[in-house]
């Protein structure tokens, strides 16, 4: 099996974290990973926020309805749409659409690196835009849409049932 493809299978959501730093080397490849992602028109419209201090991970984990596993991560990402960025080639489009799928796009990247350096992670997708936008300090400009806890994982949940083949994908020939 090639190794992205074992990634992709291997990796679980993590919602329980070990107190472990995560060394800068490996913080380097999780920005690369962020980086490198496609993005529309190339424009790259996104900003990601690495939340290590722990009173904002308190925070966020509030504003995130009460998801305090959050918190315990050693490390927060925060992943925002910078909708004036994409607004000006792509218009509305592109503020409600293609920058969510860059940010998305890039998150993915993020959690297979993460996974393949021995770290878990969990897409977090509820929580209060406004509040997290307060805590963070967000200019005008910057949405926040998703929040990506990584950390030492400390569980290793069995892999979650998949829809079949069949039922996820239909084929016109």
């Amino acid at each position: 099996m090639d190794e992205v493809f074992k990634a992709i299978k291997e990796r679980r959501s993590i919602r329980a974290y070990l107190e472990k730093e995560i060394p800068e080397d490996i913080i380097r490849k999780l920005i690369l990973a962020l980086i490198w992602a496609p993005s529309a028109g190339n424009l790259q419209a996104r900003k990601f926020y690495f939340v290590r201090n722990k009173d904002i991970r308190l925070k966020i984990a509030k504003a995130a309805l009460e998801q305090m596993f959050i918190a315990e991560a050693p490390l927060v990402v925060v992943g925002c749409v910078d909708k004036r960025k994409i607004s000006s080639r792509y218009g509305e489009r592109g503020v409600k659409l293609y920058a969510i799928q860059d940010v998305a796009c890039s998150l993915q990247n993020l959690m297979l690196v993460a996974h393949e350096n021995g770290l878990g992670s969990v897409w977090v997708g509820a929580f209060y835009e406004e509040e997290i936008s307060e805590i963070l300090k967000l200019p005008p400009n910057l949405r926040p849409v998703a929040i990506v806890p990584v950390g030492y994982p400390a569980e290793f949940p069995p892999p979650p049932p998949r829809v079949p083949e069949k039922e996820a994908v239909v084929f016109i020939d």
